[in-house]
């Protein structure tokens, strides 16, 4: 657990100074055409699998026990993927980057990762619904018994896929290499023809006050991703403390969970313990102390607690939406997506694809909710 601390604190520490944004990436590639952050998240990807795909293959030669994450790919996995991709978008930051603003400072995020919690909460409530089958379809109204047959079958009825076990490390590695080129050169296309150049990229000033480039940032969070593997003995993940911090809650205040699907089992356990005898958990924490050590140390801590109603209300749309959708979809952006990429799971790629669309709806509601400046004229375009 001290080794999860320091983990998540490094984590905290590069996600503020590198502002290494999933959620802003995406909506600079959608909105301004600009993928410098979707490069970036490339090049992290990348950089880890180099590691964690021998890893999983040879580790135990070398006393390292590491497993990917490799799960199913089905309708609510989708769902929820798609579900998070919007609510991110609306809410204005993603897991990490919730925690790592909130510890920079921002009020707006304490608003949603509140509501992230209580989202993930309510996912683990109708969690049967998504993964049991009806015992007796006569007994229920037929609609529902199809549609509950269709999400259910859909999402338990196949095997996740492992691009380490059908194609051994190296061919997974060569495999992921043409994937993620391909999206960074795409990126890089798009941006040449709209701006005529790609962005400069911005250099680090200082490791320890920052800023730092997104290729800082990028290397810095690829080492926690393999430090993850190598101490926790898996992928990074952060959305799953969230929805064990919110029962823990809702218990607290006189709730009960105890026959709720989700909380049995493994599960049950891990409620039972403390919040500090979960590597996740104690990651979450590490990173929200992380990012307010870089602010502090930038000079940038000043949390500004004047809110208005829009900034509010879709905090709260937007965690609840992040919450749900996480819970549905496996993880979020880091346990999920980059969790599952780097794991060689192909759910990791089907997370990406419902996640980025998702996300393109966010982007739409950001411009209708006037949540962004207007762009400024492009001579380019």
């Amino acid at each position: 657990m001290a080794g999860a601390a320091m983990i998540g604190g490094l984590a905290g520490f590069a996600l503020y100074h590198a502002s290494f944004g999933f959620t802003a990436a995406w909506r600079r590639i959608v909105r301004e055409k600009r993928g410098a952050g979707l490069r970036a998240q490339m090049l992290l990807i990348g950089l880890t699998c180099l590691i964690s795909f021998p890893l999983f293959q040879y580790g135990e030669m070398i006393g390292i026990a590491a497993r990917g994450n490799t799960l199913p790919m089905g309708l609510a996995s989708a769902f929820g993927a798609f579900v998070f991709g919007t609510g991110m978008q609306i809410g204005g930051g993603c897991a990490s980057g919730t925690l790592f603003t909130v510890g920079g400072g921002s009020t707006r995020m304490i608003v949603t990762l509140v509501f992230f919690i209580a989202g993930s909460v309510i996912a683990t409530a109708h969690w049967e619904f998504w993964t049991r089958p009806i015992a007796d379809p006569t007994l229920v109204d037929p609609a529902y018994a199809i549609v509950k047959d269709i999400v259910t079958t859909r999402l338990n009825n196949n095997r996740g896929i492992s691009l380490v076990t059908e194609f051994g490390a190296f061919g997974a590695l060569g495999l992921m290499a043409i994937l993620l080129g391909l999206i960074a050169s795409g990126s890089a296309l798009i941006e040449r023809r709209v701006h005529g150049a790609l962005e400069l990229a911005k250099p680090t000033q200082s490791l320890l006050t920052g800023p730092w480039s997104l290729l800082a940032g990028a290397v810095a969070l690829a080492i926690v991703g393999v430090l993850c593997l190598i101490v926790l003995g898996r992928p990074w993940g952060v959305t799953a403390g969230f929805a064990l911090w919110g029962a823990k809650a809702y218990e607290t205040i006189g709730g009960d969970v105890s026959d709720w699907i989700y909380w049995s089992g493994w599960r049950r356990q891990q409620l039972n313990a403390s919040l500090l005898a979960n590597g996740t958990s104690v990651m979450n924490f590490g990173i929200v102390f992380g990012a307010m050590i870089a602010a502090a140390l930038a000079g940038k801590f000043s949390p500004v607690w004047k809110l208005s109603t829009k900034d509010i209300l879709t905090a709260v749309i937007g965690g609840l939406l992040m919450g749900y959708g996480a819970r549905l979809a496996y993880g979020c952006n880091i346990g999920a997506y980059l969790g599952g990429l780097v794991s060689g799971s192909l759910h990791g790629w089907w997370w990406l694809v419902w996640g980025f669309a998702g996300s393109y709806l966010g982007v739409w509601l950001r411009n209708k909710l006037a949540m962004d400046p207007p762009l400024s004229p492009n001579p380019n375009m």
